[in-house]
């Protein structure tokens, strides 16, 4: 079904020959768990596939979030507007991070068959992130990036670093176009 619904979003997305590309869909959290389920051979069937993925905040298997909302919320983020965002909107269910995530969904995330880019986003400060699955994850990919997120806490996108985070992503997207080429390419660094 998630599929299904991800082929209806981009059908339309352009001009009479189709779908803009490249097309690069983003999933955070256990959203990014059923994008990267996605890429499991035959797993999206429906026409357009992905170019490129970006996987933010893909919790580990054994990530558990209960605790009041003031636990869930330093848990997400550190960012005082995103915390207030998340307070003040009646649709976030609180306590959701404690939600189980299903063993098929991990097992197909964490697979690694996908041979399309993938930039995977983590903060080094996510408590239900598992670095060392990622790392693995990422490493068995073929073109796949992985950026620890210094500070950063499981909302990764919307932390107080989101300006450095939206810049790797624009960095990923220009990358992408070139070949995988990054635009810029640090020589040396005194820092």
């Amino acid at each position: 079904r998630f599929a299904a619904r991800l082929a209806a979003a981009v059908d339309g997305t352009a001009a009479a020959d189709g779908t803009v590309r490249p097309l690069v869909l983003l999933g955070a959290d256990t959203g990014a768990a059923a994008v990267a389920a996605l890429l499991a051979p035959g797993a999206y069937p429906a026409a357009p596939a992905p170019d490129a993925v970006v996987l933010a905040g893909l919790p580990g298997r054994t990530a558990t979030a209960t605790g009041p909302w003031e636990d869930e919320l330093d848990v997400r983020t550190a960012c005082p507007v995103h915390r207030s965002t998340l307070t003040d909107d009646d649709r976030v269910r609180r306590g959701s991070l404690g939600d189980p995530v299903p063993d098929a969904l991990f097992d197909a995330a964490y697979g690694g068959a996908s041979a399309v880019p993938a930039l995977f986003l983590v903060g080094d400060a996510d408590p239900l992130a598992d670095l060392d699955a990622l790392l693995r994850t990422a490493t068995s990919l073929p073109r796949a990036r992985l950026s620890v997120v210094r500070g950063a806490h499981h909302d990764v996108l919307n932390d107080t670093q989101h300006r450095a985070v939206a810049a790797e992503i624009v960095a990923f997207l220009e990358a992408l176009r070139d070949a995988l080429v990054p635009a810029v390419a640090v020589r040396i660094s005194a820092w």
